[in-house]
């Protein structure tokens, strides 16, 4: 069976940790081939052109870059891939990189374009799957969302290639681990807290471990216990610079 790979960072990455390249090592590390071919998909940033520059700028010399909008102009570095040429254009990459930014935006977009489906099959076929915030949530069955209410909300469009759910910038956002316990309490998925810097490594649908491009970066588990009562841990976390 072909090896498929999700790696989900709760921050990090090129536009977050741009001297640290941690993370991002961490992906090209599962790639079929190297130099791998990466491409940015920045659909939940509204294909927003410094963060695709900065995605060239951080990859050059270390893969083959390109990128896929779905919003942006012909002044990006490449022209956005339509309708029959958007399935062969992806299955030809060796990494996805979804960045951060609107998920429910991110998601409506890629579905209207039948990209949800292409992703699914690029997975299958042994496509990595990576991205941080948005590009982490994605891959679940449900998440969280303010962008529509202003208030977190109960979202169940997620792509479903994971079970359950996920919250990024567990430790820099106020509040985000006591509101994700309350959500999962009144009904949302159990899942995962992630930290910035840190991310969860899923071969296939099984988690396989959590790394760390930062020594005091972690996740979590939260699930509910027989009496109902959202408990979480501390998953071990691999710090990706020990020695």
């Amino acid at each position: 069976m072909t090896e498929r790979h999700i790696v989900g960072m709760g921050g990090g990455g090129f536009h977050m940790e741009p001297e640290n390249p941690l993370l991002d090592d961490f992906v090209l590390s599962l790639a079929r081939r190297s130099p791998a071919r990466i491409c940015l998909v920045p659909t939940a940033g509204g294909d927003n052109r410094e963060l695709i520059i900065r995605f060239y700028r951080a990859f050059s010399g270390r893969a083959t870059a390109t990128d896929l909008t779905l919003i942006g102009s012909p002044t990006l570095p490449t022209n956005p891939p339509r309708s029959s040429q958007l399935e062969s254009f992806v299955l030809e990459q060796d990494i996805i990189y979804v960045s951060g930014g609107s998920g429910v935006n991110m998601l409506a977009l890629w579905r209207a374009h039948g990209l949800d489906k292409v992703l699914r099959k690029a997975w299958e076929q042994g496509v990595v799957m990576a991205g941080m915030s948005a590009g982490l949530i994605c891959w679940f069955e449900e998440y969280i969302d303010a962008s529509m209410t202003g208030t977190p909300t109960r979202m169940r469009d997620g792509l479903g290639f994971l079970k359950g759910s996920a919250s990024p910038h567990f430790n820099v956002a106020p509040g985000r681990r006591a509101g994700y316990r309350s959500l999962i309490e009144q009904g949302l998925a159990e899942g995962y807290g992630v930290d910035e810097g840190a991310a969860l490594h899923f071969k296939g649908t099984e988690l396989v471990e959590a790394v760390g491009s930062r020594p005091d970066a972690a996740a979590y588990r939260f699930a509910r216990g027989a009496d109902g009562k959202v408990g979480d841990e501390a998953l071990p976390t691999r710090f990706l610079g020990a020695r």
